[in-house]
């Protein structure tokens, strides 16, 4: 079963989404590369502000076991890879686009893959 981690939203400027959240609901974030910050907001779940200029909808994230028969099942499902496997600074990850359009993403985390 997929476990729900994070929302990943984006930001024409990520660095002061991120700062928000921290003073308006007290959210420590922790920030990855130049511009994609994880705002912890408990029990494991972040919601992620990664800077774009054109913000497209937000992405959401699930956490797997196994990302390569996740990737099977989803195509087997009808859904599209849009974005395919790659390595990020905690794990791994791939995004698809289920059969009513919604961009959806799965991960796993370093050393699980």
């Amino acid at each position: 079963m997929a476990k729900f981690t994070t929302v990943e939203m984006y930001s024409t400027d990520a660095a002061a989404s991120a700062s928000f959240m921290a003073e308006v609901f007290g959210h420590p974030n922790t920030l990855y590369g130049d511009s994609y910050y994880d705002v912890h907001v408990g029990d494991g779940f972040t919601v992620a502000f990664q800077t774009n200029p054109e913000p497209p909808p937000p992405l959401t994230i699930f956490q797997v076991d196994d990302l390569e028969q996740m990737r099977e099942t989803v195509m087997a499902a009808g859904g599209v890879i849009t974005v395919e496997p790659f390595d990020f600074p905690g794990g791994r990850r791939f995004q698809f686009r289920e059969p009513g359009g919604n961009e959806l993403s799965v991960w796993t985390p370093a050393g699980d893959h």
